[in-house]
């Protein structure tokens, strides 16, 4: 099958890996990736600030971006779930909404799509260590998918799944909220640290770049060894990483 990847702009400028690691994964289960290179960003940080005309600006040129696509697949569930709202956005442009429709219903998660299209809970992959998996809002609360990267963790080789105390918590990135509130933002991180902390976890895994730009910069910050890893890294792995 035909998939196009919707790669976010946190994916294209810091987690180039993950985008790989997300070609790798479709690519060794029978699917044609393409590139479309109009795609921007999917207008989600002037959605959620009140800019109703730039977000509409944007989510025209994703429309018309994936028109042609038979899938569209993203290793952000924030991201998927914003192009879902486009429905919304365009609910008085009937024309619009029609469009937006027919994008939401070909848009999925990497991890939603390996166990919901692909019926895959088995990469075949191995990595080596003791994890934990933070649940990010948008994906779980919104998009509403919850199990997916679970079923596809538990089945890798070698590592070892602790689970993650208060892992429906906010990590305190939320996009602009970070920016508008940072020190409500630092006390809700360092929260999240402190837990993972608990589960004396080596790495940290998480399927929102947002989520790991946040966590991962604050373990920095506070000199923890803990590393921060992509889902679709972990998926990918042969275990030689």
């Amino acid at each position: 099958m035909r998939v196009s990847l919707f790669i976010t702009c946190l994916g294209d400028l810091f987690y180039v890996n993950a985008g790989k690691a997300t070609v790798g994964l479709l690519e060794r289960f029978g699917c044609e990736v393409d590139f479309p290179e109009t795609q921007t960003c999917c207008g989600q940080p002037a959605y959620n600030s009140g800019y109703q005309k730039n977000t509409k600006d944007a989510a025209k040129n994703m429309i018309r971006t994936f028109a042609d696509s038979d899938y569209v697949v993203s290793p952000s569930g924030s991201c998927v779930y914003m192009l879902h709202e486009y429905e919304s956005l365009f609910k008085d442009e009937p024309e619009w909404r029609e469009k937006a429709k027919s994008l939401a219903e070909k848009a999925y998660e990497l991890t939603q799509f390996l166990t919901e299209v692909l019926e895959i809970e088995d990469t075949g992959s191995k990595y080596n260590g003791k994890a934990t998996y933070h649940t990010s809002c948008h994906m779980t609360r919104l998009l509403g998918v919850k199990d997916a990267p679970f079923k596809l963790l538990k089945n890798v080789q070698g590592l070892e799944l602790i689970d993650l105390p208060n892992r429906q918590d906010c990590c305190g990135f939320g996009g602009t909220f970070s920016v508008k509130m940072p020190a409500i933002s630092e006390q809700m991180v360092d929260e999240k640290i402190e837990h993972v902390n608990e589960t004396e976890a080596e790495v940290l895994i998480g399927a929102d770049a947002g989520c790991l730009m946040q966590i991962g910069g604050r373990l920095s910050r506070k000199d923890k060894p803990i590393k921060v890893m992509h889902i679709a890294e972990i998926l990918n792995s042969r275990g030689d990483d």
